[in-house]
């Protein structure tokens, strides 16, 4: 992990853009002004993304933003498609639903495509901002992962993805767990294969520092999500046929749990789909 520092970098006015947007939109929701009540959601984590990309632009000298604004618009399209893909599971699913969607299917649209759009920038820059601040190194004994192996992943995670949407609603709503892990199963060993940052291979490097940088993201992200989620206008609520311990905001205890193999799915799928364009943020990619 490349952790280049330059402490005469300032906070560029972006970051402070979405201190304040945070901060004003806490209060505009609280007291519940549209349409900052309705959209807090979408509102507070485009602020947290500001904020976040230019803390680790203010540490390093370069970040998302400033540098790879391309692929940074990018990130938020396939967001959007990422989270869709987890809204048609749902469909049989049903372990989640929405309240408080405003009455105009446009509006509507607008908040699940701006919301959504947040998801993997919140987790990954995150991830990042972790590694900028000097995140240590985690050392393993290293793993040694076989052809066969990365095909028996690839071939289980097409099966934790297809299963659930054939089977009747009283089996399949039980299966929220393959599905969280079907992506990290099918994705990582293509990754390995197509010459992307693969999970795997940091495994046989004896490297355990990413998986850990991303699990501690998806609890950081996750309890902002869960926080910001509790007090929204528009809001999701969850709708699991099983729960571990009380409930923290909306979600059970055990369920923030789902976070840290969330965060690992949102990076591999990241790595998959960058791999196409031969982008990466990642520093050991940067040109």
């Amino acid at each position: 992990m490349d952790c280049v520092r330059n402490r005469k970098q300032r906070l560029p006015a972006y970051g402070y853009v979405g201190l304040a947007i945070i901060l004003v939109a806490e209060i505009l929701m609280f007291i519940q002004v549209e349409p900052v009540h309705t959209y807090f959601t979408a509102i507070v984590w485009s602020g947290y993304i500001l904020l976040i990309d230019g803390i680790i632009y203010r540490i390093q000298g370069r970040s998302l933003i400033s540098r790879r604004r391309g692929e940074f618009l990018l990130m938020l399209f396939f967001s959007l498609i990422f989270w869709l893909i987890f809204e048609f599971y749902n469909l049989f699913i049903r372990n989640w639903h929405y309240s408080g969607l405003p009455e105009q299917l446009w509006a509507r649209c607008l908040g699940y495509a701006w919301a959504f759009a947040t998801i993997l920038p919140a987790i990954l820059l995150t991830a990042r901002l972790l590694e900028v601040l000097g995140f240590p190194r985690v050392a393993v004994p290293r793993v040694s992962v076989s052809p066969g192996f990365r095909w028996t992943l690839i071939v289980l995670g097409a099966l934790c993805l297809t299963i659930p949407a054939l089977l009747p609603f009283s089996i399949a709503r039980y299966l929220i767990t393959p599905i969280w892990l079907g992506f990290i199963f099918l994705l990582d060993p293509i990754n390995s294969l197509r010459g992307g940052w693969s999970l795997l291979d940091d495994l046989e490097r004896g490297d355990l520092s990413r998986w850990i940088v991303l699990f501690a993201s998806g609890i950081i992200c996750g309890i902002l999500w869960e926080f910001w989620n509790y007090w929204a206008g528009t809001k999701w609520i969850y709708a699991v046929p099983f729960a571990f311990g009380p409930k923290i905001f909306e979600m059970p205890l055990g369920g923030f749990l789902g976070f840290l193999p969330f965060a690992v799915e949102c990076h591999v799928i990241y790595v998959f789909v960058m791999t196409f364009r031969r982008w990466s943020w990642f520093p050991e990619r940067e040109v």
